[in-house]
């Protein structure tokens, strides 16, 4: 394999060494994975299911109401159906409004009452303790596959996690569906079922590794390239008719479009309602019909959420000084839809460039608070709210989102205390709100062919820990300049290398365009240089690719 000088220079810096590496990170066909069987209790795991099997039990498989769960939920129903008859095999979701995530008592009697004798988690379940306890109790057997961190009393049943304290597994960071899909390779390799079982449910890998936003690297990355080739043969029927109604183009489907909008409109459904239909959607065991009305629902659902989610978001910056924001924007919301919280928190972070918490009213008297964050860059969210630990009912999440239940009598307590811990962290990081951009790559627009884009393709998928790399071009002069939308919000131009002393001449100019801040850059005046930001990409258009350069930022020199 051929590799452009530029291409090894940018994967040495993402710590991509050899060329063997190299291969493997651009290769089609990667080969890097793991055995299931390093994974704890994967032994016994899938021992105590086909022992389960054999004796005629009915199977439940626990879930979650996001991407993630969703899709572990169809792997896992697709996987067990070769080995069960659908008669015992059935699927429960909780109600994000009103039982919240993972296990609870009051939906595992519901299913002991319905005959089931196993209960297999998905995204679900490590700390779990007292309500695996309670399913024993009922006479269920449980087992749980699941990928979050283990910070409090483990289940006490085979528990299939590579974040387990016992784990040697060697890659740490698997999605939900990641873990059920070793599972899946467990019993293939144990059963002796044809391998074809496996690859028929690897677009659900991707779909939940890209929708968890887990890094796509290593084990991950072998994976996810491979679901995208199964998602784009349209093998699916839920989901080819998925992609058909939301005019995305099968077999041109990428990471960044199962991210922007696959995932959110899987999502809407637990959002809005129910999260059951987008598994029915995507385990497809109904007829045509069915699915047709299924993603109908399910695009209504999305456009409802993304109304809901402008509305909310309009009237929490109400409550935020614009030009002063604090430090750490708390807003307790009575009229934010408790569905589109994380989405909203997320918008405002972003606008705003702090970190944010969103809080709903919860519980049947409202006498609750449901909390969900989001963080910038370098911050990190779950360790600065574990000072505040001690205010919550419930708490979980990572660096970057966290969650959590407390009385509302707490919430002053909750915003001082922030406060005061922000206060302490911006004495040591001045800095911390200024918005970071990792430049990998730096060119002139003479380096910006064709040839160098469509060998940056070749890193994709793009996502976290492997994202577009960006490119800053300096000392370029800002030509054809030309805005688009009805505010114009956009704006296409070109950027051409500064010639001597001669700002009127230039050569080979770059297309460049710049989505949605238009109106708040300041463009140097004609003749003037200035520095582009922005990641190298190929514009496809009636069959002809040209070059062009997405714009994050441009600053005057």
């Amino acid at each position: 394999m051929k590799i452009n000088p530029i291409i090894k220079e940018l994967l040495h810096k993402r710590g991509i060494e050899t060329l063997e590496e190299m291969e493997e990170f651009l290769s089609e066909k990667p080969k890097k994975t793991y055995s299931p069987f390093l994974l704890p209790d994967m032994e016994a795991g899938v021992d105590l299911i086909l022992s389960e099997i054999r004796s005629g039990a009915r199977i439940c498989i626990y879930g979650d109401y996001d991407a993630d769960g969703i899709t572990s939920t169809a792997l896992m129903l697709s996987v067990l159906g070769h080995l069960i008859s659908k008669d015992k095999l059935d699927y429960y979701i909780p109600s994000r409004f009103e039982e919240g995530y993972g296990l609870n008592k009051e939906a595992i009697k519901n299913i002991a009452d319905k005959g089931f004798n196993l209960l297999i988690t998905v995204d679900c379940g490590s700390v779990s303790f007292e309500e695996v306890k309670y399913a024993e109790k009922l006479g269920m057997k449980v087992v749980v596959t699941d990928h979050h961190n283990i910070t409090d009393a483990m289940a006490d049943c085979p528990l299939i996690n590579p974040k387990h304290p016992r784990s040697q597994y060697p890659f740490k960071e698997l999605s939900g569906c990641g873990v059920a899909f070793k599972v899946a390779q467990a019993l293939q390799q144990k059963c002796n079922l044809p391998k074809s079982i496996l690859t028929e449910v690897l677009d659900l890998v991707a779909i939940g590794t890209i929708g968890d936003i887990m890094p796509l690297v290593n084990e991950n990355r072998t994976m996810v390239k491979y679901g995208l080739k199964v998602i784009n043969e349209g093998r699916r029927i839920g989901l080819k008719k998925l992609i058909e109604g939301t005019s995305l183009r099968l077999g041109e489907i990428s990471s960044e479009n199962i991210s922007y909008i696959i995932v959110p409109h899987l999502n809407a459904s637990g959002r809005i309602e129910d999260a059951s239909q987008a598994v029915e959607l995507l385990y497809g065991n109904c007829p045509d019909e069915r699915l047709d009305d299924i993603v109908a629902d399910v695009i209504e659902k999305n456009t409802r959420r993304k109304n809901l989610q402008m509305e909310t978001f309009q009237d929490c910056i109400q409550y935020i000084d614009k030009e002063n924001p604090e430090d750490f924007v708390i807003i307790n919301s009575q009229v934010a839809h408790e569905g589109i919280a994380g989405i909203v928190a997320g918008k405002i972070k972003e606008t705003y460039y702090r970190p944010t918490i969103l809080l709903t009213p919860w519980g049947e008297d409202k006498s609750y608070l449901k909390g969900t964050g989001r963080s910038v860059e370098g911050l990190n969210l779950y360790e600065i709210l574990k000072t505040q630990e001690s205010l919550f009912e419930k708490f979980g999440g990572h660096a970057g989102a966290c969650g959590f239940l407390m009385r509302k009598e707490n919430f002053e307590n909750l915003r001082k205390g922030l406060l005061e811990e922000m206060r302490k962290i911006l004495c040591q990081s001045d800095d911390l709100f200024q918005k970071k951009y990792i430049v990998e790559l730096e060119l002139d627009p003479e380096e910006m062919t064709l040839d160098l884009a469509e060998q940056l393709e070749m890193l994709a998928p793009f996502g976290n820990k492997n994202r577009r790399p960006l490119v800053r071009c300096s000392h370029v002069l800002i030509e054809d300049k030309k805005y688009m939308g009805e505010k114009e919000q956009h704006v296409r131009f070109s950027v051409a290398r500064q010639v001597g002393i001669d700002k009127g001449k230039s050569n080979n100019k770059v297309p460049c365009i710049l989505f949605n801040r238009a109106q708040d850059i300041d463009f140097p005046q004609e003749g003037y240089p200035a520095t582009v930001i922005g990641t190298l990409g190929c514009n496809r258009w009636q069959g002809i690719s040209k070059v062009q350069l997405m714009t994050e930022e441009i600053e005057i020199d």
